[in-house]
């Protein structure tokens, strides 16, 4: 039985310790966008599956509509999860010669009238895509939020605020101060460092922070890039080939203080040199040594943590 497995049923027989209610496990399991290999990525159905399978925290990528809804969706634009094609045929934009339907194009009641299930699977037609709140609903006292702020800057151009719209939310929930509920840790993650900076110093943000790395920008290759990091963040969170390719990086980032945990382990992308997607996984927690990782997979997460 996983750790948090056995803290849940821990509290569910009334018998709740600091240990269990406080503690976030040594290798922490992140559901990529929920469940994602078995259900459509940031729907309720990925989320349950997620907790269902033992997830530490559940990611949420979050958008703004038009007006001022966050919502749990990965792509700045509707067309490749929802039916929005079939729901507003005219209300597309051309960016880069294609056909596209922005998020921020859309009102929360028109993104609440789209199937985010279909595409996936007949199975899982009508399920809608989540508010933020929904998820925090959802999640709350099974696991902890993980959200990623999607674009910031781009938002800002458009005139909305993306870390303070995130910063009333939590607040509104109880989830803006470290440790405010004991069973919802929350941590923030963003691939724009200016997000991040902004959240410490200007919202004040005590949350644990991680900046996204992509695995084609060079400077990750130098471990003195990371102390600029780790004046305004918690921890990293580098594409997995990255350590693999700059193994430095593993022992230059804690050294600074930061944590790592890596993106994104799927049965469907496995790495030809492992027999499985565990023993992948089970490379990274306990050779190279990362605090934890996201996952398509929750259920294929090694035990023993």
């Amino acid at each position: 039985m996983s750790r948090r497995r056995a803290c849940n049923l821990v509290l569910l027989l009334g018998l709740g310790s600091a240990a269990c209610t406080q503690a976030v496990p040594d290798k922490v399991l992140v559901a990529h966008r929920g469940a994602s290999a078995y259900a459509p990525e940031h729907t309720a159905a990925a989320y349950r599956l997620a907790l269902e399978q033992g997830a530490d925290f559940v990611e949420q990528d979050l958008q703004l509509t038009r007006d001022g809804a966050l919502v749990c969706l990965h792509d700045a634009t509707l067309e490749r999860t929802t039916d929005v094609e079939e729901v507003f045929p005219d209300r597309f934009r051309e960016i880069g010669g294609k056909r596209r339907w922005p998020v921020v194009d859309f009102d929360l009641e028109e993104v609440r009238r789209l199937d985010a299930g279909a595409w996936f699977s007949e199975e899982f037609a009508g399920q809608r895509v989540p508010t933020f709140e929904e998820a925090v609903r959802l999640v709350r006292g099974r696991a902890g939020l993980f959200p990623e702020l999607k674009q910031p800057e781009e938002y800002r151009r458009r005139g909305h605020d993306l870390e303070s719209t995130l910063k009333e939310a939590l607040e509104e929930a109880g989830l803006w101060e470290p440790g405010a509920d004991p069973r919802t840790p929350v941590y923030l993650q963003s691939f724009e460092a200016e997000s991040l900076r902004r959240l410490r110093r200007d919202l004040d943000c005590r949350l644990k922070l991680f900046l996204l790395l992509e695995s084609g920008d060079q400077q990750w290759s130098d471990p003195d890039a990371l102390r600029a990091v780790a004046e305004f963040a918690d921890g990293i969170g580098p594409d997995k080939t990255m350590l693999e390719k700059w193994p430095q990086l593993t022992a230059a980032a804690p050294a600074l203080g930061l944590e790592i945990i890596p993106y994104t382990f799927s049965a469907a992308r496995l790495d030809p040199r492992f027999a499985g997607l565990t023993a992948e996984m089970s490379h990274y927690l306990f050779e190279l040594g990362v605090q934890g990782l996201f996952t398509d997979n929750p259920d294929l997460f090694p035990e023993g943590r």
